[in-house]
Protein backbone atom coordinates (compact mmCIF):
# COMPACT_ATOMS: atom_id res chain seq x y z
CA UNK A 1 0.00 0.00 0.00
CA UNK A 2 1.50 3.38 -0.90
CA UNK A 3 2.46 5.72 1.92
CA UNK A 4 1.19 8.86 0.21
CA UNK A 5 -2.33 9.94 0.93
CA UNK A 6 -4.76 8.21 -1.44
CA UNK A 7 -7.34 10.29 -3.20
CA UNK A 8 -10.62 11.10 -1.55
CA UNK A 9 -13.21 8.40 -2.04
CA UNK A 10 -10.82 5.45 -1.85
CA UNK A 11 -11.45 2.87 0.89
CA UNK A 12 -8.37 3.99 2.85
CA UNK A 13 -9.32 7.67 2.66
CA UNK A 14 -12.90 6.97 3.72
CA UNK A 15 -11.79 4.90 6.70
CA UNK A 16 -9.21 7.45 7.85
CA UNK A 17 -11.84 10.20 7.74
CA UNK A 18 -14.33 8.00 9.57
CA UNK A 19 -11.79 7.21 12.28
CA UNK A 20 -10.96 10.89 12.74
CA UNK A 21 -14.65 11.76 13.08
CA UNK A 22 -15.04 9.08 15.76
CA UNK A 23 -11.90 10.28 17.51
CA UNK A 24 -13.22 13.84 17.61
CA UNK A 25 -16.50 12.59 19.11
CA UNK A 26 -15.06 10.64 22.08
CA UNK A 27 -15.47 7.15 20.66
CA UNK A 28 -11.93 6.02 21.44
CA UNK A 29 -11.09 3.62 24.28
CA UNK A 30 -8.21 4.66 23.94
CA UNK A 31 -6.76 2.66 20.99
CA UNK A 32 -9.42 -0.03 20.54
CA UNK A 33 -12.18 -0.04 17.97
CA UNK A 34 -12.27 -0.35 14.20
CA UNK A 35 -13.92 0.92 11.04
CA UNK A 36 -14.24 -1.36 8.02
CA UNK A 37 -15.38 -1.08 4.41
CA UNK A 38 -16.17 -3.81 1.93
CA UNK A 39 -13.61 -3.87 -0.89
CA UNK A 40 -15.33 -2.55 -4.05
CA UNK A 41 -13.44 -5.14 -6.10
CA UNK A 42 -14.77 -8.01 -3.99
CA UNK A 43 -11.42 -9.03 -2.53
CA UNK A 44 -12.39 -8.72 1.10
CA UNK A 45 -12.53 -5.95 3.71
CA UNK A 46 -10.52 -2.78 4.31
CA UNK A 47 -10.16 -1.89 7.99
CA UNK A 48 -8.16 -0.05 10.62
CA UNK A 49 -5.35 -2.22 11.92
CA UNK A 50 -2.90 -1.94 14.78
CA UNK A 51 -3.02 -0.25 18.16
CA UNK A 52 -3.80 3.28 17.03
CA UNK A 53 -6.40 5.63 18.47
CA UNK A 54 -9.13 6.84 16.13
CA UNK A 55 -7.74 10.37 16.24
CA UNK A 56 -4.23 9.33 15.15
CA UNK A 57 -5.05 6.83 12.40
CA UNK A 58 -3.09 7.40 9.19
CA UNK A 59 -3.21 5.79 5.77
CA UNK A 60 -0.43 3.40 6.80
CA UNK A 61 -2.80 1.96 9.45
CA UNK A 62 -5.37 0.73 6.91
CA UNK A 63 -5.18 -2.86 5.67
CA UNK A 64 -7.04 -5.08 3.22
CA UNK A 65 -7.83 -8.62 4.37
CA UNK A 66 -9.82 -11.42 2.82
CA UNK A 67 -12.82 -12.91 4.63
CA UNK A 68 -10.55 -15.42 6.38
CA UNK A 69 -8.32 -12.68 7.80
CA UNK A 70 -5.37 -13.10 5.42
CA UNK A 71 -3.53 -9.83 4.90
CA UNK A 72 -3.65 -8.78 1.24
CA UNK A 73 -2.46 -5.17 1.34
CA UNK A 74 -1.12 -2.77 3.93
CA UNK A 75 0.61 -3.30 7.23
CA UNK A 76 -0.60 -5.81 9.74
CA UNK A 77 -1.51 -7.63 11.66
CA UNK A 78 -5.27 -7.12 11.31
CA UNK A 79 -7.16 -6.56 14.57
CA UNK A 80 -8.03 -9.69 16.50
CA UNK A 81 -11.72 -8.85 16.18
CA UNK A 82 -11.70 -8.83 12.39
CA UNK A 83 -14.36 -11.63 12.37
CA UNK A 84 -16.82 -9.13 13.80
CA UNK A 85 -16.47 -7.16 10.56
CA UNK A 86 -16.14 -10.00 8.08
CA UNK A 87 -19.09 -11.99 9.43
CA UNK A 88 -21.43 -8.99 9.65
CA UNK A 89 -20.54 -8.04 6.07
CA UNK A 90 -20.95 -11.65 4.97
CA UNK A 91 -24.42 -11.77 6.52
CA UNK A 92 -25.54 -8.32 5.35
CA UNK A 93 -25.11 -7.81 1.58
CA UNK A 94 -27.18 -4.63 1.95
CA UNK A 95 -24.42 -2.82 3.90
CA UNK A 96 -20.79 -2.08 3.09
CA UNK A 97 -19.35 -0.65 6.31
CA UNK A 98 -19.13 -1.70 9.96
CA UNK A 99 -18.05 0.38 12.96
CA UNK A 100 -17.13 -1.24 16.26
CA UNK A 101 -16.24 1.06 19.14
CA UNK A 102 -16.70 1.57 22.88
CA UNK A 103 -18.24 5.04 23.38
CA UNK A 104 -18.94 5.80 27.05
CA UNK A 105 -22.69 6.47 27.07
CA UNK A 106 -23.59 3.78 24.54
CA UNK A 107 -21.59 1.33 26.65
CA UNK A 108 -23.08 2.53 29.95
CA UNK A 109 -26.77 2.62 29.02
CA UNK A 110 -27.19 -1.04 28.02
CA UNK A 111 -25.31 -2.05 31.16
CA UNK A 112 -28.25 -0.65 33.18
CA UNK A 113 -30.67 -3.03 31.47
CA UNK A 114 -32.71 -0.16 30.01
CA UNK A 115 -33.77 -0.22 26.36
CA UNK A 116 -33.00 2.85 24.28
CA UNK A 117 -35.96 5.22 24.06
CA UNK A 118 -35.87 7.20 20.81
CA UNK A 119 -37.21 10.52 22.08
CA UNK A 120 -35.04 12.92 20.07
CA UNK A 121 -34.24 13.75 16.45
CA UNK A 122 -30.80 12.21 16.80
CA UNK A 123 -32.34 9.01 18.10
CA UNK A 124 -34.74 8.83 15.16
CA UNK A 125 -32.80 6.12 13.29
CA UNK A 126 -33.32 3.85 16.31
CA UNK A 127 -37.07 4.28 16.74
CA UNK A 128 -37.46 0.58 15.99
CA UNK A 129 -35.17 -0.30 18.89
CA UNK A 130 -31.56 -1.43 19.18
CA UNK A 131 -31.03 -5.17 19.69
CA UNK A 132 -28.68 -6.44 22.40
CA UNK A 133 -26.01 -9.13 22.28
CA UNK A 134 -25.58 -10.29 25.86
CA UNK A 135 -23.36 -13.36 25.67
CA UNK A 136 -20.45 -12.93 28.13
CA UNK A 137 -17.65 -12.99 25.57
CA UNK A 138 -14.49 -10.93 25.59
CA UNK A 139 -13.18 -10.34 22.08
CA UNK A 140 -15.20 -11.35 19.03
CA UNK A 141 -12.25 -13.12 17.42
CA UNK A 142 -13.72 -16.25 15.83
CA UNK A 143 -15.95 -16.69 12.82
CA UNK A 144 -18.50 -18.46 15.03
CA UNK A 145 -18.75 -15.50 17.42
CA UNK A 146 -18.82 -13.05 14.53
CA UNK A 147 -21.69 -14.98 12.94
CA UNK A 148 -23.58 -15.01 16.24
CA UNK A 149 -23.19 -11.23 16.54
CA UNK A 150 -24.35 -10.80 12.93
CA UNK A 151 -27.39 -12.97 13.63
CA UNK A 152 -28.32 -10.86 16.65
CA UNK A 153 -27.85 -7.64 14.68
CA UNK A 154 -30.32 -8.90 12.07
CA UNK A 155 -31.41 -6.08 9.78
CA UNK A 156 -30.92 -3.33 12.37
CA UNK A 157 -28.69 -0.28 12.01
CA UNK A 158 -26.89 -0.88 15.30
CA UNK A 159 -26.33 -3.40 18.07
CA UNK A 160 -25.44 -3.08 21.74
CA UNK A 161 -22.63 -5.48 22.63
CA UNK A 162 -23.57 -5.42 26.30
CA UNK A 163 -20.50 -4.86 28.45
CA UNK A 164 -18.35 -4.34 25.37
CA UNK A 165 -19.49 -1.49 23.14
CA UNK A 166 -21.53 -1.13 19.97
CA UNK A 167 -21.72 -2.05 16.33
CA UNK A 168 -23.09 0.39 13.76
CA UNK A 169 -23.51 -0.41 10.08
CA UNK A 170 -24.28 1.49 6.92
CA UNK A 171 -24.15 1.67 3.16
CA UNK A 172 -20.71 3.26 3.49
CA UNK A 173 -18.31 4.65 6.07
CA UNK A 174 -20.23 7.93 6.23
CA UNK A 175 -23.55 6.37 7.24
CA UNK A 176 -22.01 3.76 9.56
CA UNK A 177 -19.93 6.35 11.44
CA UNK A 178 -22.82 8.80 11.66
CA UNK A 179 -25.02 6.01 13.02
CA UNK A 180 -22.45 5.38 15.76
CA UNK A 181 -22.25 9.10 16.57
CA UNK A 182 -26.03 9.49 16.78
CA UNK A 183 -26.41 6.35 18.89
CA UNK A 184 -23.92 7.70 21.42
CA UNK A 185 -25.77 11.02 21.57
CA UNK A 186 -29.11 9.27 22.01
CA UNK A 187 -27.71 7.23 24.90
CA UNK A 188 -26.24 10.34 26.50
CA UNK A 189 -29.61 12.12 26.34
CA UNK A 190 -31.34 9.15 27.91
CA UNK A 191 -28.86 9.01 30.77
CA UNK A 192 -29.40 12.75 31.32
CA UNK A 193 -33.16 12.24 31.30
CA UNK A 194 -32.83 9.37 33.74
CA UNK A 195 -30.84 11.56 36.13
CA UNK A 196 -33.59 14.17 35.87
CA UNK A 197 -36.37 11.73 36.75
CA UNK A 198 -36.79 9.42 33.77
CA UNK A 199 -38.19 9.40 30.26
CA UNK A 200 -41.91 10.17 30.18
CA UNK A 201 -44.02 7.15 29.16
CA UNK A 202 -45.47 8.92 26.12
CA UNK A 203 -41.94 9.41 24.72
CA UNK A 204 -40.85 5.81 25.11
CA UNK A 205 -42.65 4.64 21.97
CA UNK A 206 -42.30 7.46 19.45
CA UNK A 207 -44.19 5.77 16.61
CA UNK A 208 -43.77 7.73 13.37
CA UNK A 209 -42.63 10.95 15.07
CA UNK A 210 -39.08 10.64 13.72
CA UNK A 211 -39.69 8.78 10.47
CA UNK A 212 -37.80 11.55 8.65
CA UNK A 213 -34.61 10.42 10.42
CA UNK A 214 -34.60 6.92 8.94
CA UNK A 215 -33.03 7.74 5.56
CA UNK A 216 -29.41 7.76 4.48
CA UNK A 217 -29.92 11.36 3.39
CA UNK A 218 -30.60 12.38 6.99
CA UNK A 219 -27.41 10.65 8.11
CA UNK A 220 -25.33 12.14 5.30
CA UNK A 221 -26.31 15.71 6.19
CA UNK A 222 -24.99 15.06 9.67
CA UNK A 223 -21.85 13.43 8.25
CA UNK A 224 -21.11 16.50 6.15
CA UNK A 225 -21.25 18.65 9.29
CA UNK A 226 -18.98 16.27 11.20
CA UNK A 227 -16.40 16.42 8.40
CA UNK A 228 -16.64 20.23 8.22
CA UNK A 229 -16.03 20.33 11.95
CA UNK A 230 -12.90 18.24 11.48
CA UNK A 231 -11.67 20.60 8.78
CA UNK A 232 -12.32 23.62 10.97
CA UNK A 233 -10.35 22.05 13.80
CA UNK A 234 -7.40 21.73 11.45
Amino acid sequence: MPTENPSSGTPAADIVTGCHVLGSDDHGDPVWGHVSLRDPQGRGVWLKSGGRGFDEVSYEDIALIDFDGTLLEGSGPPPREYPLHTEVLRARPDIDSVVHCHPPYATALPATGQPLYAFSNGAGPFAGGVPRYEEPVGLVQTAELGAAVADRLGDARALFLVGHGIIAVGSGVATAVTTAVLLERACRLQILATWAGGVAPELRNPGKRYVHAESDGYLLRTWEYLVRRLDTAG
